[in-house]
């Protein structure tokens, strides 16, 4: 059975080049990349805010696992966005059919069990869309060890960051807990921790 697992990447190195607007650029694919993911809610709505919704959103990741499989190698989820950063197969840079794939089977799952959602624009209703996700998402190529390990530590303290927590170990729903058991974390660690916001967005 496919499961929504972390692997652990984790380098000692600390971050470089970086995509910083998404409007009107272009992806980029590296076959094999390792790539930091950002999913937001339509209108910041806090879907995932609740058990019952968080557990749709990793069956879905783990049905399209099994189907398209890829590595997670950190995640985060929070109320209205989603923090995750995958390695793709050699030869496979088809990340976006990934995220097309698990958005769809999570609003087919959702719209079944919690019904009405927020009224559609006449693009959406054009384009069939559902008021779940944003229509973008935002992609950014991990292209070395510092880069990774930002990304990382950024994932994994951003509930902090939202002041949904004060302290990194008390969100549950994060693979920080995974890297704090296998030795990459002390289960104290983030106090201190900084994010530079003027330069760094993080699709959010």
């Amino acid at each position: 059975m496919c499961r929504v697992r972390s692997g652990f990447e984790r380098t000692d190195g600390r971050h470089k080049g970086y995509n910083y607007f998404m409007p009107e650029y272009r992806r980029i694919f590296h076959p094999g990349g390792t790539y930091f993911l950002t999913l937001v809610t339509y209108k910041r709505q806090n879907i995932f805010s609740i058990s019952k919704t968080v557990a749709l959103l990793h069956e879905s990741i783990e049905h399209v696992i099994c189907l398209h499989p890829f590595k997670i190698v950190a995640f985060v989820f929070l109320p209205d966005h989603l923090h995750f950063i995958w390695r793709l197969p050699e030869g496979d840079a088809n990340y976006s059919t990934r995220i097309s794939q698990i958005k769809r089977r999570f609003s087919k799952q959702y719209i079944a069990i919690f019904g009405a959602q927020l009224k559609k624009s006449a693009s959406q209703d054009k384009r069939r869309e559902l008021t779940i996700w944003q229509r973008r998402f935002w992609e950014h190529w991990i292209c070395d060890e510092e880069d990774l390990n930002q990304h990382i530590d950024y994932i994994h303290y951003n509930p902090v960051k939202h002041g949904l927590v004060d302290r990194v170990c008390e969100w549950k729903v994060s693979s920080f807990h995974d890297y704090v058991k296998a030795g990459f974390y002390d289960s104290s660690w983030g106090q201190g921790f900084h994010v530079d916001e003027k330069k760094y967005t993080f699709g959010e």
